[in-house]
This record gives structure tokens, C-alpha cells and sequence, in this order.
């Protein structure tokens, strides 16, 4: 495509709802098109990795791959989570290829090169030749593993590849405003409150499921028959976030009448309702009074992404049966919207779809977030 008829089209996506067009077909088939919003979006801004429960533990280091760059996870000896490239300097060997605590150093299984949960190089054994661990051309102070910018909030690892995207604070200032009855600890519920599924649709198309209720009389007929479609609304916060929450939700309850245990001093509004946001790019929040759920997206390819979940309580001890009927049904939820990603995904295989068009009414927030795409890419190429 032409450079001018290409920002064209972007131009179209940011038009006014009412007569703008969706993202075109390339930026969910080409596989040249997701490289470049790798770069242009993913990178430059701060995206989701983690949770800080995958390293729960001083010393505990996960090893995680994102936009196939190799990434460590860890949690150092004062209990900052911290990410690392996970290679060593001196040949660029990967250090860590399971989940593990670091009980001494992190040792390289190449040449012994070791550094410590801090990032820092420590030893280097035989670099002078057999016996002599020093040499003065090797400086260990500049030497240590390569940190990538990161920053936790809601119990996520957020990250800044291109290490130049504004403070996270700065950036989701309203968001954390929004939300700063949540700004208190929250507990995993374990196991059976983390699974992950493989969807074979792009990253992007589960961001825009995610932020609207539209679909929700006829892809979550379970869900609708509680909290309705006329429930909801609409949160558009164009250029920061945007998705959707509920005037009704309904807490679950045990045979006993026993519920999950409340946030505390949450306001009124979170008697009975709920939120469900995309914090852009890629991570999707859920709250409500007594228990929230982090989706991190993992971009795996132009039309495959992998969706981590996890669950989290007010508590650390809650009923067990009712977490896990939770568990169940949150997962049937997410499940139930694999056909609808996929389907598009199919679809844009069509060469005379133009990117669609929005419901002025119902697809505010999904046009926020192609909102939000175009620009990032078009201030990309702007250079």
C-alpha cells in the first residue's frame, strides 16, 4: 500500500465514530504489519508481562518471552519484582530456561558467568585464563544483565521495551484516579485461579471483544440473564483506556449463603456493580466488591495470541469450593468468547471487508482502542 493511501486509511479509523472505519485487514493478516505495530505500539508504550505472583517469593525467577525477546522474571533479595533480558553479557547465552528460585547466584550454564537477583555481575570465573576469575578488560560494573524498564500497579508487571514511553504514573493518571478504592492488596486465588488459553486470532481483536457489552445477549446468554445489556455502559476515555461496566452484579454465594469477602471502603457504587477495562495495549482488568481478574494478552503472531488469567480476592483465606465455582465460571466466560475472536479473525481474510464500521451507540470503547492504535503507529512513522 501507497505511504499516503496508508495514512488514509489510519486517518479513516480516526474519524468521529459515527462515519469512521475499523483498522483495515493488514493489521490482523500480515504478518509484516504485526512487526511494525510490535514496534510501534507494543514497545513504545507500557505493556503488560506478568502478574507478580508468577515470582511470589524472594528468588524466585521465571523465564518469560515476550515479542519473542527472552525475558527473566524475578524477585529480588529485597522482594522488588524486576525484569531482566534473560542472556548472559559475555555471549549472549540464555541464563534460565525453567521456573526456579535463585538460591545462590544466577549462573550462566555456558562459561559460569554468575549475577546476583539485583541484576549484577558477580563472577567470572577463568576470564584471565585457568585460575585467574579477573582480567582488566573485563569491568563488572558495566557488565551486569540488561534491566528492562518496569513498573507494578494492580498486581501486573507492566513493561517499556523502547525504554521512552512517559512514567506509567503519568500516563494512567486518570486510570489510577478511577480506580483508587482498588489501590489496596489483593490475594491469588491459587491455582485453580491461573489457566491460559490459546486463541488463534490476533492480539488486537481480543482487546476489542473485551471492551464492549454488545455482544453479550448472544455470545454470554448466562451472564445476560442477571446483569443485561441495558445493565451496562459505556467508558470511553479516548487515548487512555476505555471498555465497559455493569449497574448489576451479582455476588456469588455458597449453599450456606457464604460470600468472598468485601474490599475494604469501597464506595457505594461497588455495592452492586462492576468494571472491565483495557489498560492499553494489551492488559484486561475486571473489578468488582469482592474479587478482581487480570488478562494479560501475549502476542504470539499476526493471528495467534495466548490469554493469561488470573483471579484475585480481598482475602487470602476464602472458601475453597466457592473460589473454585468462581474459577469455573469466569473460565466458561472467557471460553465462550473464543469462537467470536476467531470468527473475525477468519473473516478478515475477506479482501473487500474495509475495517468495518462502529455503532455510534454500542462501540465507543472498541473505537478508542483503534483509536489509539492509528495514532500510536502514525506517530511512529512520523519518526
Amino acid at each position: 500500500m501507497a505511504k499516503d493511501a496508508e495514512l488514509d486509511t489510519l486517518d479513516a479509523v480516526r474519524r468521529p465514530i459515527e462515519t469512521a472505519n475499523g483498522l483495515q485487514n493488514a493489521h490482523y493478516t500480515d504478518p509484516d504489519m504485526f512487526t511494525r505495530e510490535k514496534h510501534a505500539v507494543l514497545m513504545t508504550s507500557w505493556a503488560g508481562l506478568a502478574v507478580t505472583d508468577d515470582v511470589p517469593e524472594i528468588g524466585d525467577a521465571k523465564p518469560v518471552e515476550f515479542l519473542g525477546i527472552p525475558l527473566l522474571l524475578i524477585r529480588d533479595r529485597t522482594g522488588q519484582v524486576r525484569v531482566f533480558q534473560n542472556i548472559c553479557r559475555h555471549r549472549g547465552m540464555i541464563l534460565v530456561s525453567e521456573a526456579k528460585k535463585i538460591e545462590g547466584a544466577i549462573r550462566c550454564p555456558y562459561h559460569s558467568w554468575c549475577y546476583g537477583t539485583d541484576g549484577a555481575l558477580v563472577s567470572t570465573p577463568h576470564v584471565g585464563g585457568p585460575g585467574h576469575n579477573t582480567h582488566e578488560a573485563i569491568d563488572k560494573s558495566t557488565l551486569g544483565l540488561i534491566e528492562v524498564r518496569s513498573h507494578i500497579w494492580f498486581n501486573t508487571v507492566f513493561i517499556n521495551l523502547d525504554g521512552n514511553a512517559a512514567p506509567f504514573e503519568e500516563v494512567h493518571a486518570d486510570l489510577l484516579s478511577r480506580w483508587l478504592e482498588f489501590d489496596q492488596p489483593m490475594y491469588h486465588g491459587g491455582a485453580d485461579s491461573r489457566f491460559t488459553l490459546e486463541v488463534a486470532t490476533n492480539w488486537k481483536l481480543a482487546v476489542e471483544n473485551y471492551c464492549e457489552s454488545y455482544h453479550l445477549p448472544w455470545v454470554h446468554p448466562g451472564l445476560n440473564s442477571y446483569s443485561r445489556l441495558e445493565d451496562h455502559y459505556n467508558i470511553n476515555e479516548k487515548g487512555k483506556y476505555s471498555g465497559q461496566g455493569t449497574l448489576v452484579y451479582r455476588q456469588m454465594k455458597g449453599e450456606d449463603g457464604t460470600v468472598f469477602p468485601d474490599f475494604e471502603g469501597l464506595s457505594e457504587k461497588w455495592e452492586t456493580g462492576g468494571e472491565y477495562l483495557t489498560v492499553y495495549p494489551n492488559v484486561l482488568l475486571g473489578v468488582q466488591r469482592d474479587h478482581a481478574f487480570i488478562i494479560v494478552l501475549e502476542p504470539k503472531s499476526h493471528d495467534s495470541t495466548d490469554e493469561h488469567v488470573h483471579i484475585y480476592y480481598a482475602a487470602p483465606d476464602i472458601d475453597d469450593a466457592l473460589r473454585a465455582r468462581n474459577s469455573v465460571q469466569w473460565r466458561e466466560v472467557f471460553e465462550e468468547d473464543i469462537f467470536v475472536v476467531e470468527g473475525m479473525q477468519k473473516g478478515r481474510a475477506a479482501p473487500g471487508f474495509d475495517g468495518g464500521r462502529f455503532s455510534p451507540a454500542m462501540d465507543g470503547p472498541t473505537h478508542c482502542f483503534h483509536d489509539w492504535v492509528a495514532g500510536k503507529i502514525a506517530s511512529y512513522d512520523a519518526g
